[in-house]
């Protein structure tokens, strides 16, 4: 057996490079983006007047001139007016161009306006020049990376995109991952189990968790049949850039999927992990750089290697940034057989903010319905035996 740490860098090892295509705008919420979003001009392109109100000349308020008469209105989408007498003022509304020869602006809060005569009402003493102007340039300059690529876009970056006139966005493909079953336990969800069978439910649970992480995904139940496996991970490996098994990896009599994956070119990178649950767990690379994580079938242990592992190789792949949570025990927990040990948790926050862990107590791996009680696995290293309320550790979150 090799520990979680070395599990963890030899999937890092071994993550891809991910190809990349152009999509409508229309269609790249959560794609992740695949080249800078660069400012096509200056943010804002102007200077940009902030309040509703009047634009003067600064001097002519440090001069102690406190009535102007309106000589014009400037609003949003105007082109940019100019202020002919330097003792007048401009109306200007905001969002509007900066009228030229002007430098500040006054709220209307701060004023009274009586047909065409505005007379200050406000103390000015603390009004300074260049206030309420949004100044040109003073968020992006031209060409500056306002996104950069590998990240997720969500609606503000589809913003950025549209106001730069990005009507296409060059995304990373979409990767394609099949979810394969196994056991003759197992029979489809449609049917009544007889008494020595369950309903699929694996498949599901990881299907639904690729879907949200933006895979496209397929969901296939096979039976233990060796011939029968082989077969299909021989089909798959060419279709898909990622295989993700569950059931039929530990050492019984019909766990057929690691000499099925073998035989079919699949080099085994490591099988077995000092962890529990998911001791079992087989992780390999086909000839064509298919890569392949073979999962123990207990649903509890299947669901955490996705969420520790996969996820985390998924992240790598796609160059996103990868911040690793860490939880707090809010009580002591003892777990002494000598494995990294993945406990599941409830999750809460104190006022601070930070992540509090409760433990949740469950019927080991098999029990799937503990899962929905819980939101995280807290991950207790195998050096010690006592983990004590209060200790922190690495969290990963599900939920």
């Amino acid at each position: 057996m090799i520990t979680v740490e070395e599990a963890e860098r030899i999937i890092l090892e071994n993550t891809i490079n991910i190809a990349t295509e152009k999509v409508s705008i229309d269609d790249a919420l959560g794609r992740i983006l695949a080249e800078d979003l660069c400012a096509d001009r200056d943010f804002p392109p102007f200077n940009r007047v902030t309040m509703d109100g009047i634009a003067i000349q600064f001097i002519q308020l440090k001069a102690g001139q406190t009535s102007f008469e309106i000589e014009a209105t400037a609003a949003a989408g105007n082109p940019q007016k100019t202020l002919q007498n330097t003792q007048n003022c401009i109306e200007v509304m905001t969002g509007a161009m900066i009228p030229l020869n002007t430098d500040m602006v006054i709220r209307y809060e701060d004023l009274s306006i009586s047909r065409k005569t505005v007379q200050l009402v406000a103390d000015y003493s603390e009004f300074r020049e260049g206030q309420n102007i949004h100044p040109q340039s003073s968020d992006r300059k031209t060409g500056e990376v306002i996104v950069p690529k590998g990240r997720k876009l969500s609606p503000s970056e589809i913003g950025v995109a549209a106001t730069i006139g990005k009507n296409e966005i060059l995304v990373q493909r979409k990767l394609r991952a099949v979810v394969i079953s196994t056991g003759e336990e197992i029979v489809p969800i449609t049917e009544k189990p007889l008494p020595h069978q369950i309903r699929t439910s694996n498949g599901f649970a990881l299907q639904a968790s690729l879907k949200n992480w933006g895979l496209e995904t397929e969901n296939v139940l096979l039976p233990d049949n060796q011939a029968i496996i082989e077969k299909k991970i021989a089909e798959f490996i060419e279709t898909f850039d990622v295989l993700i098994l569950s059931g039929g990896v530990s050492a019984g009599k019909f766990d057929f999927v690691p000499q099925a994956l073998e035989n079919q070119g699949v080099k085994k990178l490591f099988h077995k992990v000092s962890q529990r649950p998911g001791k079992p767990f087989w992780f390999g690379k086909a000839h064509n750089g298919t890569t392949v994580f073979a999962l123990p079938g207990n649903p509890v242990s299947t669901f955490m290697c996705l969420n520790r592992y996969f996820k985390n190789w998924l992240d790598v792949s796609q160059c996103l940034e990868n911040h690793q949570l860490m939880g707090e025990l809010t009580e002591d927990f003892k777990f002494k057989p000598e494995l990294t040990f993945f406990l599941q948790v409830k999750i809460s926050y104190a006022p601070t903010g930070k992540i509090l862990a409760t433990p949740v107590e469950g019927h080991g791996s098999g029990d799937l319905a503990n899962l929905v009680e819980a939101d995280a696995f807290l991950e207790l290293p195998l050096s010690q035996e006592l983990f004590k309320k209060g200790e922190v550790f690495k969290a990963f979150m599900y939920r």
